[in-house]
């Protein structure tokens, strides 16, 4: 592998090191990504979209992200944007990597002269005649009227970390404007390496912390998180009219059956109203999740996930119960809450514990990752189907049936369907399968609504 040297920087891919002059520069891994990326395409302005999809590849982030990791790699460099001798800014378009004598030699796996020296040296000390904290906690704790105000806000949080979180978080303290610094200070320091831990709970005003935290965290991902909670929606009703449009074929078909075949449209306009809205709750709650937790994420994502498909199950079921009663008299015990928490839970469980390398933003996997993740989230949710029937708590299909017992003449009985599978009447084995196909297909569906393609990566990034 080569190995890039420019100015008294030297830049090892290989042994992922930054080092200058005998110094080795810390950066978390997709900094370094980063900046290998553009020395390698030094020759060429690098457009955002490409950036984005080799360094942010398999996840969603806000645009900002990419600033945020320029305005480091120009600290690390002791670079200036406004007469950049490294990175320059290319409007509307990128990057480009411009120092002029990059030296390539290759890289030969052992320690370099200039990292044996660094291991020496140790790292620089700071001039204790200055107070570098003060300026930066006033940044920090000032009131922001716009957005280049509050980058310059996270920038501030960066340089506190930088120069110790411990420290900064003593000054800290109760001052005006403590609550969202501390946010800020929890927020950045994924992004910078080495930082101390910035605890909530505990600490003052713990509640206002964690509120604050998260309304940064949803404001930066809010358009992704937008796009991701309708695309679960359409993906889950996407499934739930396949669903329907399936039973009611192989109903159709079934031996002693007297439904007709158009039912099939009814039974997939149906299927697709319930997957819609529970693709919505559980794909809320999951997004939710996954956008305002770092630390805890599958638990985050769980517990979202649970909560909003049981705030969705509720709905149905309050909406189904008063139609049925107010419409044609009929009083069935539609479920609706229990079984929206339950397959909610598993869908974020399947779903979190396969995207857990997605980092510092909302997962967006690719071919066998992707196949992963969709298997799993729909495995997921088949067996919380197999669970809930086996404890007489219908989904879609086996409430469907209870509906039909309850009206005279109707067609939409599913017994028939327990003759294709060796039992005389809609017994447990039908109540089964149905349960589990219908939370499969939905699984299926709201992963693939909530996963984007490249182009759909670039397009949410964008301001």
């Amino acid at each position: 592998m080569p190995r890039y040297r420019f100015a008294d920087f030297t830049l090892s891919p290989r042994r992922r090191t930054l080092v200058r002059s005998g110094r080795e520069l810390p950066l978390i891994p997709r900094y370094f990504d980063l900046l290998v990326f553009l020395v390698e395409h030094r020759h060429e302005a690098v457009e955002r979209r490409h950036i984005f999809e080799h360094v942010w590849s398999e996840v969603i982030v806000c645009d900002s992200a990419l600033s945020q990791a320029v305005r480091t790699l120009r600290r690390t460099l002791e670079d200036d944007s406004r007469e950049p001798r490294f990175i320059r800014t290319v409007a509307r378009h990128g990057y480009q990597f411009i120092y002029p004598e990059v030296l390539v030699d290759e890289e030969n796996g052992g320690p370099t002269a200039d990292a044996t020296a660094g291991a020496a040296a140790g790292p620089p000390r700071a001039d204790a005649s200055v107070d570098a904290f003060e300026p930066l906690l006033r940044r920090l704790t000032a009131k922001a009227a716009s957005e280049v105000e509050e980058e310059d806000q996270r920038e501030a949080a960066e340089l506190l970390h930088a120069h110790g979180t411990a420290e900064a978080l003593r000054r800290l303290r109760t001052r005006e404007g403590h609550v969202r610094a501390r946010a800020l200070l929890r927020d950045t320091r994924w992004d910078v390496p080495n930082a101390g831990a910035v605890p909530i709970v505990g600490q003052p005003n713990a509640a206002g912390v964690a509120a604050a935290l998260v309304a940064v965290r949803l404001r930066r991902a809010a358009r992704a998180a937008a796009a991701r909670w309708l695309g679960a929606a359409i993906g889950a009703g996407v499934a739930g009219a396949a669903a329907g449009i399936i039973g009611g074929v192989l109903l159709s078909l079934a031996p002693g059956s007297t439904a007709p075949l158009h039912g099939a449209g009814v039974l997939g306009v149906i299927g697709a109203c319930v997957g819609a809205l529970a693709g919505a709750g559980v794909g809320a709650g999951l997004t939710f999740g996954e956008a305002t937790a770092r630390s805890n994420r599958v638990a985050a994502v769980v517990v979202s996930g649970a909560l909003g498909g049981g705030a969705a199950g509720l709905i149905a079921q309050w909406l189904g119960r008063w139609t049925l009663d107010t419409l044609v008299g009929i009083r069935v015990d539609v479920g609706g809450g229990v079984e929206g928490l339950v397959i909610g839970a598993l869908s974020g469980l399947g779903y979190a514990l396969t995207t857990r390398r997605a980092e510092g933003g909302l997962a967006a996997p690719r071919g066998s990752r992707l196949v992963q993740v969709v298997a799993a989230t729909g495995g997921a949710c088949a067996a919380g189907g197999v669970a809930l029937a086996l404890a007489g708590r219908p989904l879609v299909g086996g409430t469907i049936h209870a509906i039909a017992l309850a009206s005279a003449g109707s067609h939409a009985l599913l017994t028939p369907l327990g003759r294709l599978l060796g039992e005389p009447d809609f017994g447990p084995v039908t109540r089964t399968v149905i349960a589990a196909g219908e939370a499969g297909l939905f699984g299926v569906g709201l992963a693939l609504g909530l996963t984007r393609s490249p182009k759909s990566h670039d397009s949410l990034t964008r301001r």
